[in-house]
C-alpha cells in the first residue's frame, strides 16, 4: 500500500467516523430531519421511509416515526426510547414535531376535538378506559382509519409489554373505547 493510499484509507475512516458520530448526535438531540428513518413490514416487504421529506404529510410522518420505535418495552412512566408508557409513547412521538399533547392519558379526556368514529384520520388519538377504573387509562393513535375496524399504535402494558399495532375491533379494547380526539 502506497502512502497516498494509507493517507486516502485514513481520511476516509475519520469521515465515516464523523458522519456516525453526527448522525447520532442529531438523532439525539431531535434534530434528527438530517438521518432518522423508520423500517416497518408492509405487504411481506420492508419499506425504508424518510420520516422528515417535505412532502409526506404531517400525519404520515408521525405514524411512520411511531413505527420506527415497535418493539420498544413498556416501562411505567416511562416516555424515551429506553421505554413508554401509553402517555409517554403519544407524548414522545407528536413532542417529536413540537405538538404539545398531555403526558398523562387522564388529561386526553378534555384535549383536543372530539370527533366521530367514522371520521377517524391517521394521527388522531383513541382513549380507553382503564380496565380497573372508570376513567380514562390509555391512549393510542390511528395507524390505520376504518372507523371501528381501525387500527392504532400503542405501548401496550398487556401480554406484549411494548410498543404494538393493534386492531380496535380486539375485545379487550373495542369495550372500553370511550371516543377519540383530533390533535392536528
Amino acid at each position: 500500500m502506497t502512502h497516498k493510499n494509507f493517507a486516502f484509507l485514513k481520511l476516509k475512516t475519520v469521515l465515516t467516523f464523523v458522519v456516525i458520530l453526527f448522525c447520532t448526535q442529531a438523532y439525539s438531540s431531535s434534530i434528527i430531519g438530517v438521518c432518522a428513518k423508520s423500517q416497518y413490514t408492509t405487504n411481506g416487504k420492508d419499506t425504508l421511509i424518510n420520516t422528515f421529506k417535505k412532502d409526506v404529510p404531517l400525519r404520515d410522518k408521525i405514524i411512520n416515526f411511531g413505527r420506527g420505535l415497535l418493539g420498544t418495552p413498556y416501562v411505567t412512566a416511562g416516555s424515551s426510547t429506553k421505554g413508554f408508557d401509553c402517555s409517554g409513547f403519544v407524548y414522545f412521538i407528536f413532542n417529536q414535531f413540537n405538538i404539545k399533547v398531555p403526558r398523562s392519558s387522564s388529561l386526553f379526556k378534555n384535549f383536543g376535538k372530539e370527533i366521530a368514529i367514522d371520521e377517524v384520520q391517521k394521527g388522531d388519538i383513541l382513549l380507553f378506559l382503564s380496565p380497573t377504573r372508570n376513567v380514562i387509562g390509555h391512549v393510542g393513535v390511528v395507524t390505520n382509519p376504518k372507523g371501528l375496524d381501525s387500527d392504532f399504535i400503542h405501548s401496550s402494558s398487556g401480554r406484549e409489554m411494548k410498543v404494538i399495532i393493534t386492531s380496535l375491533k380486539k375485545p379487550g379494547y373495542a369495550k372500553r373505547f370511550v371516543k377519540e380526539v383530533r390533535v392536528l
